[in-house]
């Protein structure tokens, strides 16, 4: 699992922001400034719908304000399926990170076999500060629990 003060993986994926869908590397995407990142296992299911998204949706500001230049969600899930629910959840000012063959997920060592649900290879829910391409924190959830990769706990520590 990537650790604190480790470089951020390079990894090919798509992302969107505000609906404009385009191919991006992992390192260009987070090389300059400080930005947040939450993964969670699936768009538009219930945790990560009713709460996870929807609090950095909601907080994007308070983040921002606190020298925050981008704020991305990960998700195991296509460009099209991200890029409908930022608009289904007015997720605007987050951008959109499709990793639609868990490369991404399995490069951090935050990859999950969600077989036993029908789900197959998801992200595990987490969220972390990198600054200038390097992990500076990490906040991984156990099975089920969602606390620790909040928004709220996350401008905690910026």
């Amino acid at each position: 699992m990537i650790q604190t003060n480790d470089s951020i993986p390079s990894i090919d994926l798509k992302t969107s922001l505000a609906g404009e869908v385009s191919d991006a590397n992992t390192t260009q995407v987070f090389a300059q400034g400080k930005s947040v990142i939450f993964g969670l296992p699936g768009a538009f299911t219930p945790t990560c719908s009713k709460a996870h998204l929807p609090g950095f949706v909601v907080n994007a500001d308070n983040i921002k304000a606190k020298g925050v230049e981008r704020i991305a969600c990960l998700s195991v899930n296509d460009a099209f399926v991200m890029t409908a629910w930022a608009k289904a959840s007015n997720a605007d000012e987050i951008t959109m990170l499709a990793d639609g063959n868990g490369d991404f997920s399995k490069a951090l060592g935050l990859d999950f076999d969600g077989s036993k649900f029908g789900m197959g290879l998801r992200c595990a829910r987490f969220a972390a500060i990198i600054d200038q391409g390097v992990l500076t924190h990490l906040f991984v959830e156990g099975p089920g629990e969602f606390e620790a990769s909040s928004a709220e706990n996350i401008l905690k520590h910026l």
